[in-house]
């Protein structure tokens, strides 16, 4: 799969084949990737692969979750200069994009790991992105939620308004989807998180409530389904995130790691 997405990438920015290639024979080269910029490395296990399909060196000086400051070399190519100068742009784009998400999903980590609080992701990713993306939310300490729709059974606000009988419905999917396959209920208050509860949630998104809303849910939940699992949703940010962490929750989801994400800046030099 990782190679599948590096052919596409490559083909995306060369095409036909690099114009330079025709008026320049090719020379040994080296380069380094330089940060301009602080983060969190994400991309090592892609450009691995990319380096294997070129048939250049890579030498590395930072890897996969490990931070960096601004002006750290963080690795080292050598090849001949075709492919050097052929292979930066995917190169640095993988490395950018990657890191980038890292570096923010590190941030919000870091905010919530004194309370023992899963981080999550969604599925709020760009087109045919989803598995590089999450990797890269991975490597920044979160956890992964859905890949897609065939690996767990969420109903959300607008799979409800199609459901007359939530009990009911819950036996059938009980019956039919995989045993090992969890259910989620989307809850947009505390009534509607005790009833998905009762019915039998092995999940709980309460979404768009205010912390002081969660943490009443959180102590309900304890003292009456405590096999549940309890998850935060809806406008999370770096500035409120630490808020719901302290109700107790069991998990955080939010979007913005992957689409509030802002590129930091790296840069390839030749030596």
């Amino acid at each position: 799969m990782i190679e599948q997405f590096i052919r596409e990438v490559l083909a995306e920015d060369v095409g036909r084949g690099d114009l330079y290639a025709r008026v320049s024979a090719p020379v040994p080269a080296s380069a380094k990737i330089i940060a301009k910029s602080d983060g969190v490395l994400a991309g090592e296990e892609y450009l691995r692969v990319l380096a294997k399909m070129e048939n250049f060196t890579l030498t590395w000086h930072v890897h996969d979750g490990e931070r960096f400051v601004k002006g750290d070399v963080l690795m080292e190519l050598s090849g001949d200069s075709h492919t050097l100068l052929r292979i930066e742009r995917t190169l640095l784009n993988m490395l950018l994009h990657a890191s980038s998400i890292a570096t923010l999903t590190r941030r919000y980590v870091d905010l919530i790991a004194p309370y023992g609080t899963k981080l999550l992701d969604t599925r709020k990713t760009r087109p045919l992105l989803r598995n590089f993306e999450k990797y890269a939310t991975r490597i920044g300490g979160a956890t992964n939620h859905r890949m897609g729709l065939d690996d767990a059974l969420m109903l959300k606000d607008t799979h409800l308004k199609t459901i007359s009988d939530l009990e009911g419905f819950m036996a059938e999917a009980r019956r039919k989807i995989p045993f090992t396959s969890k259910i989620e209920i989307e809850a947009e208050d505390a009534d509607m998180a005790k009833r998905a509860m009762a019915a039998g949630a092995d999940i709980v998104m309460c979404d768009n409530m205010t912390p002081e809303a969660l943490a009443a849910i959180v102590a309900y939940k304890r003292e009456n389904h405590p096999g549940v699992l309890l998850e935060a949703s809806g406008n999370i940010s770096l500035e409120t995130i630490e808020g719901y962490a302290k109700t107790g929750v069991d998990a955080i989801s939010t979007g913005s790691l992957i689409h509030q994400a802002a590129w930091i800046d790296l840069s390839m030099k030749m030596d």
